[in-house]
């Protein structure tokens, strides 16, 4: 069995999940422009019953400003309900510095992506009171390095995603700083060159920990023990890049202003297009699919959603009051 990457969880302390990708859940779109503090408190709520104490509230590809006033409403409603604010550690910026090309850009917005910007960077990190956490970019973009030497600087850090860079721009991000890939495996077309493709190249840096999405969709069973056994150990966190059909029956639901549809079978579309959109996946249930799959031990399954994946962001977990139930 693969070499754990720190000490085992005991039976009597259980740390909650730590999710670093949560676009929405249980009904709620948090990219609304009229999402209400009623709204997000239902939706807390209903991650804490799935054992998710703390988040990255995730963003996709939006206009700046628009971004801006989103992350100045969700800091209002962080001011105004201690829960949601020890919820809600920091945010994730999914865009808009992404690849605009089909098959790499996945649901976002081609128009709405560009290159990374300081000035910008600038803007959000004050609207967001010095919140966000997370950045994930294409570092093909020009002006990606100078931005990922910012963002270090606040000690932000960059996920690498929604990308075609080559190896030579993946590693010129990786020097300035980039430390994460957003959902390894995702975000690229379905048809790649055998050998010379981004999974690949990203996959086989070291230094790049992998956000894996544990549902049996993104990734099948196989595919996600591949890419869990190709890491060096401490190097794989679990992460359920959930939309607010989570914790939800199967139907339509939105995130932004794009309409999305959940099957029963869990996947997550816009309506008749073949990409993904996010997931319908708890983190919870992702975990005890990852202990499954990957033959690992119920506490060790449990970390690469907790306690490792916390451990990046500098974030503190409550341990839960009961022992969860996995598998």
């Amino acid at each position: 069995m693969r070499p754990e990457a720190g000490p085992p969880v005991r039976d009597t302390e259980w740390p909650a999940l730590f999710d670093l990708q949560v676009n929405g859940f249980a009904g709620i779109d948090f990219q609304r422009s009229d999402l209400d503090l009623s709204s997000l408190r239902r939706a807390v709520k209903a991650l804490r019953r799935h054992h998710i104490h703390r988040i990255l509230l995730t963003l996709i590809t939006d206009r700046i400003q628009s971004l801006g006033r989103k992350l100045e409403r969700f800091e209002a409603f962080r001011a105004t309900d201690a829960v949601v604010a020890e919820t809600i550690v920091g945010y994730h910026l999914e865009g808009p510095y992404l690849s605009p090309v089909s098959g790499y850009r996945g649901a976002h917005h081609a128009s709405l992506m560009h290159r990374p910007a300081v000035r910008e960077l600038e803007q959000l990190w004050g609207a967001s009171a010095g919140r966000v956490k997370l950045i994930t970019l294409a570092p093909e973009w020009p002006g990606s390095e100078e931005f990922i030497r910012e963002a270090r600087r606040r000690n932000i850090v960059i996920a690498l995603g929604h990308t075609q860079a080559g190896e030579r721009e993946i590693a010129r991000a990786v020097a300035a700083g980039a430390t994460l890939c957003t959902h390894l495996g995702n975000g690229v077309p379905q048809r790649l060159p055998r050998h010379d493709n981004i999974v690949q190249r990203l996959l086989a840096h070291d230094e790049l920990t992998a956000c894996l999405i544990p549902d049996g969709i993104h990734l099948p069973p196989f595919v996600l023990k591949n890419f869990f056994r190709a890491k060096p150990p401490g190097k794989v966190v679990l992460v359920s890049d959930c939309t607010s059909a989570a914790a939800a029956a199967p139907g339509r639901y939105t995130i932004g202003r794009m309409e999305i549809e959940a099957s029963p079978d869990g996947v997550v579309r816009r309506p008749g297009q073949t990409n993904f959109a996010g997931s319908a996946l708890t983190l919870d249930r992702g975990v005890a699919n990852a202990a499954t799959w990957l033959n690992l031990a119920p506490g060790a399954a449990w970390r690469l959603a907790s306690t490792d994946a916390a451990g990046l962001f500098g974030v503190t977990l409550p341990n839960l009051t009961q022992t969860p139930a996995i598998g």
